[in-house]
């Protein structure tokens, strides 16, 4: 899916904490209902069958409980998305990614091919429907994360490039497959953030540590003979870079995807390089923007929900603007099906160390509310989203909002800002009342949540309503009197 991710070490982030967020975003014109869902042992199952490869998993005894914001609506699998386990290991699965001819033709995708010409049908491999499924009920560690879905890429392949965050309250580990069973993963440097938009984006790479001590790199076991045998290696300096070797180069790429690494960094470091104009260092359309960088102030939780609603804003490519040139795809796009931020809080009790900041729909109308991970009962406005168009829950509520307000956003603008203002401010404010609590009750502190955003959405859709109501074409100002 098309999709923006973040990634946040603990020291560049405002309260110490790891933070790994990302949008998903369902395909042109396509929008997937999602909710909030915990998962127990006693449902996991114990063999995983894929709906969209047909593939079949053995799983592991004794899973975990985790979080998870799975598809609503049946058809495509579970597609679970991003969550946070018993352990406050979180994940996030995936960011669809690119690759180059080269790779896919030495190691091609694991593709379904249905029963045809008397021919049984073969099994694909796996894909962003089965990844959160099959490994957060099993890890212990970021790291942890990264060796167990290697090994499953490395057996049963994979349909498609992704990438995929792992975090605990140490550390940030990112996964990109590379082929059809082959892949890499670096380690999110503490003090340092990552943007990845819909490509291959790791561009330093140190094999000798990978494929050795693993400190910060690590890989399939024969990445350096599938490099060598496939001729991969296109530098001409000695260092090898994983961008270079393993991603794409179209033109398509600087419409779509680098504009959106280049809309974030300018925003975080808008002083540690020039962006704009001629002399830039990076434009939008650059190949080499940095996979990481050191933020110029720690980042909050705020900033990676206005980064993951940007559009463009304050840029001559806003489509808001009367003068806009809407050339360039934007982060916060109308089919957004939800944004998960995974945050694993180091000083907070292990009840309340993983928060799930969800919003759904559209992020340039939407807010984004906290979720304690420790929690076994999913409040309903949060749960209970079914294909019925309802202002019962948050999904939908979310959707409508951001339908409404779009047509007319000077005149919504003002209101949409204070409902993200309030549920923010709220969302905070409860947070801290219920750190400082001896006994904490994660399903408690979910439901006051839950109703929490359901009054200010309420009151969100009431106001963007009337402003929509009053600016229809068949307006007219004289009344009846």
């Amino acid at each position: 899916m098309p999709c923006t991710t973040i990634l946040v070490g603990k020291k560049a982030s405002y309260d110490g904490s790891t933070m790994i967020a990302r949008n998903d975003d369902s395909g042109a014109g396509g929008y997937t209902p999602k909710k909030i869902r915990v998962v127990l042992p006693k449902d996991q199952p114990i063999v995983y069958k894929s709906v969209l490869s047909h593939c079949e998993i053995p799983l592991p005894s004794r899973p975990l409980k985790y979080t998870s914001v799975p598809n609503a609506l049946k058809g495509e699998g579970v597609w679970a998305a991003c969550g946070i386990n018993e352990k406050n290991v979180g994940m996030t699965a995936t960011e669809t990614i690119t690759s180059n001819a080269r790779v896919l033709g030495a190691d091609p995708l694991v593709v379904y091919k249905p029963a045809a010409g008397g021919k049984k049908a073969v099994a694909g491999g796996i894909g962003e429907e089965d990844l959160v499924s099959i490994v957060l009920p099993y890890i212990k560690t970021a790291r942890e994360g990264v060796e167990r879905l290697g090994s499953l890429l490395e057996k049963f392949g994979t349909y498609e490039m992704n990438g995929i965050a792992f975090s605990d309250v140490n550390e940030i580990w990112w996964f990109e497959s590379v082929g059809g069973h082959h892949w890499i993963a670096k380690r999110v440097p503490d003090d340092m953030y990552v943007v990845m938009p819909n490509q291959l984006g790791i561009d330093e790479f140190d094999l000798k540590d990978a494929l050795g001590a693993q400190k910060n790199y690590m890989c399939s076991k024969d990445m350096k003979s599938f490099i060598e045998n496939a001729h991969l290696d296109i530098s001409t300096d000695g260092k090898f870079n994983a961008r270079a070797a393993f991603g794409s180069h179209d033109d398509s790429d600087h419409i779509y995807n680098t504009p959106r690494a280049w809309v974030v960094e300018r925003y975080l470091n808008p002083r540690t390089y020039k962006w704009d104009g001629e002399g830039a260092d990076f434009n939008p359309e650059n190949d080499d923007i940095p996979w990481c960088l050191k933020p110029e102030k720690k980042i909050t939780v705020e900033d990676i929900t206005r980064i993951l609603a940007d559009h463009f804003q304050g840029t001559p490519y806003d489509p808001y603007r009367k003068s806009s040139d809407v050339k360039y795809r934007p982060i916060g796009v109308n089919r957004t099906d939800f944004m998960g931020l995974v945050q694993i809080r180091p000083y907070a009790s292990n009840d309340a160390r993983g928060l799930e900041w969800i919003s759904f729909g559209s992020g340039v109308f939407n807010v984004t509310v906290p979720f304690y991970s420790a929690g076994t009962v999913v409040p309903k406005y949060l749960a209970n989203t079914t294909d019925t168009v309802s202002t019962d829950n948050f999904y939908w509520a979310s959707r409508i909002i951001g339908a409404l307000a779009d047509p007319h956003f000077a005149r919504t603008e003002i209101h949409i800002e204070r409902y993200k203002d309030k549920v923010a401010a709220r969302s905070h404010e409860i947070i801290n009342k219920y750190d400082v609590m001896k006994k904490f009750d994660p399903d408690e502190a979910n439901a006051e949540l839950a109703a929490m955003v359901k009054e200010e959405t309420d009151k969100a859709l009431a106001n963007v309503l009337k402003e929509s109501s009053n600016c229809m074409k068949n307006s007219f100002a004289r009344s009846d009197a």
